[in-house]
C-alpha cells in the first residue's frame, strides 16, 4: 500500500497535463466545434425567451412534474406537438472563464486523488510502470468520461458528441495515467 500523501506529486502534476491538455483539444484541434447546433433565428429565440425572464437553471418543456404528470393527456399532446426541448439558462452578462478553468483544475485534482487513492490501495512500491499504469488510468477513464454516458442516455445528448467528450476522457486518462506510472514512489 502506498499513502496518499506520498502521491501528492503525481496528483498535481497529471492535474496540470490533463488541464494542458484539454486546453490544446478545445482551442487548438476543434474537433468540439460542431457539439452544439445554432438555432436559427437565434435572434427571434433569444428575443422570444428574454421576455420571460426565465432565472438561471435547467429545464425541460414540456414539464410532466413527475410521473403523474406524464400519464396527463395534456402533456401527452405537446410531447407530440412539440418542441421538445432540454435546457440551461446562464446568467446573462459578460462572460468569465476565469471561474470555469479554476473548478476544471479542481475536478482534475478530485480525479488525480482518486486514482492515487484505488491504486495505492492495490498496488505497492514496488509496482512496475504499467502495473500503476493499468490502476490510475482505468480509475481517470472512470472519472473523466463514464458518467458522460448519462447525458446521452436521459438527457437526449448528441451520442457523437458524448463519444467526442469520451475520448478527451481517454486522453486525460492516459496522461494521468502516464504521469502516475512515472512518479509513482519506489
Amino acid at each position: 500500500m502506498v499513502q496518499l500523501t506520498a502521491l501528492w506529486l503525481p496528483i498535481l502534476l497529471a492535474a496540470v497535463f490533463v488541464f494542458i491538455a484539454s486546453s490544446v483539444i478545445h482551442m487548438v484541434l476543434g474537433y468540439h466545434k460542431s457539439d452544439y447546433g445554432k438555432v436559427d433565428p437565434e435572434d427571434g429565440v433569444m428575443d422570444a425567451l428574454r421576455k420571460f425572464d426565465i432565472p438561471p437553471g435547467d429545464y425541460m418543456i414540456p414539464c410532466a412534474g413527475g410521473p403523474e404528470g406524464m400519464k396527463s393527456p395534456e402533456f401527452q399532446e405537446k410531447m407530440k406537438r412539440g418542441p421538445v426541448a432540454l435546457f440551461t439558462i446562464v446568467k446573462s452578462g459578460e462572460t468569465s472563464i476565469g471561474k470555469n478553468l479554476v473548478l476544471w483544475f479542481i475536478y482534475c485534482i478530485v480525479v488525480g486523488v482518486f486514482a492515487a487513492y484505488i491504486s495505492g490501495h492495490a498496488l505497492d512500491r514496488r509496482s512496475h510502470y504499467l502495473e500503476v499504469f493499468r490502476y490510475a488510468g482505468a480509475v481517470a477513464f472512470a472519472g473523466y468520461s463514464l458518467g458522460l454516458l448519462q447525458n446521452s442516455i436521459w438527457f437526449s445528448r448528441r451520442w457523437v458528441t458524448t463519444f467526442k467528450s469520451m475520448f478527451d476522457g481517454l486522453i486525460y486518462a492516459l496522461l494521468t495515467a502516464g504521469t502516475f506510472g512515472w512518479l509513482w514512489p519506489r
